[in-house]
C-alpha cells in the first residue's frame, strides 16, 4: 500500500511538471501524509526554534533520548526542493555553477530537460539531500557505530562513534565518510570527503569537493526526531548555511526495496 501510494505521488509529480513548467511546487512534494497532527499549544522546540517548523512534534511516552532506533519520514511540510529556513549565500563560483542547474523539481524543466544527476544518471543525493527524497529512512544503532538506512536507492551511511577520527587520505564519495559522538542527548555527525557529483537540495544549489556537514540529531521525544544541519564549503558559499528538517516515527513502516534503475521508465513517462 505504502508503495502505491509513493509512485502515485511520483507520476503526479510527473505530471504537475509537464503541465505547469514555470510554476511554483506545491509542498511537501511526495511526502506520506503525516498523521497524529500535534494539538494546539504544543511546547517549541529548545536551540533554533525559528527554523523549525511548519510541524511541530507530536508529544509522546517517556523514551531514551540515546536511542534513535526506528524508521523515520519527513513531518508534514518538509521536503519539497529544498529546506526550511533562510536560503544559502554562494560565492562567485557557487552563483555561477547554480545558474547551470536545470531542476525539475520546481517546475521550471522536464525531466527531459533537466540536468538533475539523481534523475539522469541515478547517482546518490549526497547529505543532506537525501533527506528531501520522498522515501523513509531507518536508524540501527549499535555501540561502535550508528548505521542509517535509507530506503531511496538502498542508501547507507556508517557513523563510527567509537572515537576514530577520519582517515587522512578518505576517498572523495557521494555520502562521504562519517563519525558521530554525542552532545548531552544530541548526536552530532560530522561528514567530509564528498565528491562533487551531488547537488545539495532538489533546487540544485551546488557544492564543490570542500563540502563539510555538521548533523545534529534529537529526539524531542518517542515520535519525533529533530535534524538541524550545518552546511560549509569554502568553495562554493559565502558562509555556513543552516537548515532543519523534522521527522515522525513510523513504527508500523518497513523499508521497502526502491531502486534507481527502475525508474527508467518514469524519467520517459511524458514521451
Amino acid at each position: 500500500m505504502r508503495r502505491a501510494f509513493v509512485w502515485a505521488i511520483l507520476v503526479l509529480g510527473a505530471i504537475f511538471v509537464m503541465c505547469s513548467a514555470g510554476m511554483a511546487q506545491n509542498p511537501p512534494a511526495g511526502q506520506r501524509p503525516a498523521q497524529g497532527n500535534p494539538p494546539a499549544g504544543a511546547p517549541a522546540n529548545p536551540p533554533q526554534q525559528g527554523m523549525r517548523g511548519p510541524a511541530p512534534p507530536v508529544q509522546g511516552p517517556p523514551h531514551d533520548p540515546h536511542d534513535l532506533t526506528g524508521v523515520w519520514n519527513a513531518r508534514r511540510g518538509y521536503g519539497g526542493d529544498t529546506y526550511v529556513g533562510s536560503k544559502p549565500e554562494f560565492t562567485p563560483w557557487g552563483e555561477e555553477q547554480f545558474k547551470k542547474a536545470k531542476a525539475s523539481n520546481g517546475g521550471q524543466y522536464t525531466l527531459t530537460e533537466t540536468n538533475d544527476p539523481v534523475i539522469t544518471k541515478c547517482y546518490p543525493p549526497g547529505v543532506p539531500r537525501i533527506y528531501l527524497q520522498p522515501f523513509p529512512w531507518q536508524i540501527v544503532q549499535t555501540p561502535k557505530e550508528v548505521i542509517l538506512l535509507y530506503e531511496y536507492d538502498h542508501t547507507v551511511r556508517h557513523v563510527f562513534t567509537d572515537g576514530r577520527k577520519h582517515p587522512d587520505d578518505v576517498t572523495p564519495s557521494y555520502m562521504g565518510d562519517s563519525i558521530g559522538h554525542w552532545e548531552g542527548d544530541t548526536l552530532v555527525v560530522d561528514t567530509i570527503g564528498f565528491n562533487d557529483k551531488s547537488w545539495l537540495d532538489r533546487a540544485g544549489r551546488p557544492h564543490s569537493d570542500q563540502l563539510h556537514v555538521t548533523e545534529r540529531f534529537q529526539r524531542m521525544n518517542e515520535n519525533d526526531l529533530e535534524l538541524d544541519a550545518t552546511i560549509e564549503d569554502s568553495k562554493a558559499l559565502a558562509k555556513p548555511w543552516n537548515v532543519h528538517m523534522g521527522f515522525q516515527l513510523r513504527p508500523t513502516w518497513t523499508l521497502e526495496e526502491q531502486v534507481c534503475a527502475d525508474n527508467g521508465d518514469f524519467v520517459s513517462f511524458e514521451k
